[in-house]
């Protein structure tokens, strides 16, 4: 909220209305304070099934669900199973609504390095790691923080980082509509670390690129080499 009430007030001194703008940001607070409470009530009606699955599935390994180590794992797993997929219930537009900013600047922007935490799909495993986004703005940029929020988003669900990496780069692609979008992932899977092969240093790099970093490779080039700078 004070966030919104700051961009007002720059807005306000750039000519604009103050008012009506708080008036704005206000409705909008409270519309995602609308969102949050009924997450929470969903989440909460959810829960005893979740803890239910995750008691049966400790029997069936063979524990005794009821020893006192174990009493509240199932309850724990559940609201930890519920953060970790917690991308389900956000979209893209609810975050960038009051961050996208008329801008006459058409350079490349890069944010490097950003934490990715995923789960697996296909295991129910994590993988995580790096993010690097790029793109070209069309006269209009957005909040550099908002795109480590995209990137929460689409990870904060079951996944595959190839689905992932495209997942991201269409979400800054149709929100701003510029001129170019690039995203590389670097992530180490435990599926290949604790099971299967086991190799505890592989990691997978996955890529995306959408509009001028696709069709011209010095741009994409360039992207990469910035990306990838120590």
């Amino acid at each position: 909220m004070n966030g919104m009430v700051n961009d007002a007030v720059e807005e306000f001194q750039r000519g604009g209305s103050f008012a009506g703008l708080i008036i704005d940001a206000k409705k909008a607070a409270l519309h995602r304070d609308h969102d949050t409470s009924r997450k929470q009530t969903e989440d909460e009606s959810r829960l005893p099934a979740i803890e239910a699955a995750y008691g049966s599935i400790l029997r069936e390994l063979g524990e005794d669900a009821d020893r006192q180590g174990l009493l509240r794992t199932p309850l724990r797993a559940a609201k930890a199973m519920q953060f970790l997929t917690k991308g389900y219930h956000e979209t893209v537009e609810d975050i960038l609504n009051d961050a996208i900013f008329d801008e006459d600047h058409d350079e490349m922007v890069i944010v490097r390095d950003i934490d990715m935490f995923s789960l697996c799909e296909h295991h129910l495993v994590p993988f995580f790691g790096r993010v690097h986004i790029g793109y070209i703005p069309n006269k209009k940029v957005v909040g550099l923080s908002k795109l480590a929020r995209i990137v929460e988003i689409f990870s904060r669900r079951l996944q595959v980082q190839e689905r992932l990496t495209k997942q991201i780069a269409m979400g800054i692609w149709n929100s701003l509509q510029p001129r170019g979008v690039a995203v590389v992932i670097e992530a180490s899977h435990m599926c290949m670390v604790m099971r299967g092969v086991q190799k505890m240093n592989s990691r997978t790099v996955t890529s995306t690129m959408l509009g001028v970093y696709l069709e011209d490779p010095k741009t994409r080039e360039e992207f990469l080499m910035l990306s990838q700078k120590a």
